[in-house]
């Protein structure tokens, strides 16, 4: 566990350990939860699809493709016990595939018809 107080900056690296450096990371989702087993049903979503939404979350530069580093500010869920659990989906891509999901940064997904 990481003990940091309400508001808070918490700063986070994630990195790729692999010797071939034509590969990048993307931090394409985060969600927090109060527990570790359900990150649906109470949740809140800091990134998703690579669209911030969570406007203390900031990314951070870094020399290295195979790293990503990013910050926000600690919180807690109301009425719940005072841990946050968070899971993060990243994607790993080519470096210079300029279609690849790296390259293609906040995606927003359309919402489909269901009239028909």
């Amino acid at each position: 566990p990481y003990y940091v107080r309400i508001n808070q900056n918490l700063y986070l690296e994630a990195s790729l350990h692999s010797s071939d450096p034509s590969l990048e990371l993307f931090l394409d989702t985060c969600v927090a939860s109060p527990t570790r087993q359900n990150f649906t049903t109470r949740s809140y979503t800091l990134i998703k699809n690579g669209c911030v939404k969570d406007p203390t979350y900031s990314s951070y530069y870094s020399p290295y493709r195979h790293t990503v580093r990013f910050k926000f500010n600690a919180f807690q869920f109301v009425r719940s016990n005072p841990e946050v659990y968070l899971q993060c989906e990243l994607v790993v891509c080519r470096a210079f595939d300029y279609s690849s999901r790296c390259h293609q940064g906040c995606v927003q997904r359309s919402k489909r018809d269901a009239s028909s």
